[in-house]
């Protein structure tokens, strides 16, 4: 199939139909309008449904009912938006309804700018809502991974009847880039679960209300249980040139695009780098780290928010390795010199200098 130009926000609209989703309920804000007009557009033509709700707390419970009816829902906004959704968000995980959430990510806090930011990552990544529960959470870095993480955001909704969130920052969602979608769409069907007014699911019950202290604990190390199967089967990251590296760039997002180049330019100066991107923001890719930090001597970890995902890494590598940490905010994005310049001063820290001459020198006789 041919590619389509589009910008990211709206190949998630595409790839959501694709993968069977039939309802969008909504706010517009920016930099995740693009998402609702799109969806307004074509989820009728698919025989679904659109509606701008009157606010997002109205979207969110909206989602809770048609999730529970058994039809593959989404809806998306950016932080002011998505920490008015919390509650709804809680309702679903504990009531275990599937649903997709995409956050396109604005500089905050409160209403801050609409200018690309990563600052969501802890309410989103770490659960917002009361009690014990997550999200799983993906991270695109590219239109066609909007395209590609849409489809497994809504399998993975399925799969483990929990909220799955698409985290974006604004950029990804507003660039222009190439997609390329399947050929083949997934058919919507009715899940045995589900509240749909017949005979055969009346006996079904969606609730997240457990009033005894017993049933309620036991609801919720039901949920671990989920939630820690999740983490053994979901981690998902990107490994670039990191065979060797003894210096890794940590970044998802926009940031893991910047620091590739930077990686790029640093590996043909001869310095031992390599970049991991995580994917999957829940679970975290902790497997990867920790095995990377069996060569690597450094993490350096990049993000545009004083400094949230940096947490999990740290708590990854558990002390095995320092975490160095390179920052903007405010809708300001870490520059490729000054990654570069903190890699090249990490370099001669280390003794990196040294290691470089004298590869560059056997790779000159190597060729001689």
């Amino acid at each position: 199939m041919r590619k389509q130009l589009m910008k990211g926000n709206e190949a998630i609209v595409r790839s959501a139909i694709l993968a069977g989703c039939r309802a969008f309920y909504g706010y517009p804000i920016t930099p995740a309008s693009e998402i609702a007009e799109a969806a307004a557009l074509y989820l009728p033509q698919a025989g679904g449904v659109f509606l701008q709700a009157e606010s997002e707390v109205a979207a969110i419970n909206m989602l809770y009912g048609a999730s529970s009816a058994g039809v593959r829902c989404m809806t998306a906004s950016s932080g002011p938006g998505i920490s008015l959704m919390q509650e709804g968000i809680s309702y679903m995980a504990g009531a275990e309804l599937p649903c997709v959430v995409a956050d396109l990510m604005r500089g905050g806090p409160g209403l801050g700018s609409i200018n690309a930011e990563q600052s969501d990552y802890n309410q989103v990544v770490k659960g917002g809502g009361n009690g014990s529960y997550h999200t799983l959470v993906v991270a695109p870095s590219s239109a066609q991974e909007m395209a590609d993480l849409t489809a497994l955001a809504f399998e993975l909704a399925d799969r483990y009847r929990n909220p799955v969130f698409v985290l974006a920052d604004g950029f990804i969602g507003q660039m222009m880039e190439p997609v390329e979608f399947p050929e083949r769409a997934i058919a919507p069907r009715m899940p045995e679960w589900a509240v749909a007014g017949t005979r055969e699911t009346r006996r079904n019950l969606i609730t997240s209300l457990h009033l005894g202290c017993d049933e309620l604990e036991a609801h919720v190390q039901h949920l671990e249980e989920k939630y820690r199967r999740a983490e053994r089967a979901e981690q998902r990251a990107e490994s670039w040139r990191t065979e060797d590296a003894e210096i890794v760039l940590v970044g998802y997002g926009m940031v893991g695009r910047i620091l590739k180049a930077v990686t790029a330019e640093a590996r043909a100066s001869g310095l031992p780098m390599g970049l991991l991107r995580p994917i999957t923001l829940y679970p975290f890719p902790v497997t990867e780290v920790k095995r990377l930090a069996q060569r690597a001597r450094v993490f350096v970890v990049v993000e545009m928010s004083n400094g949230q995902m940096v947490d999990d890494v740290r708590l990854a590598l558990n002390g095995a390795r320092p975490v160095e940490f390179v920052n903007r905010m405010g809708g300001n994005v870490p520059s490729h010199e000054d990654v570069l310049g903190v890699v090249r001063r990490l370099a001669a820290e280390m003794g990196l200098a040294q290691f470089t001459a004298r590869r560059a020198e056997e790779e000159q006789m190597a060729h001689a």
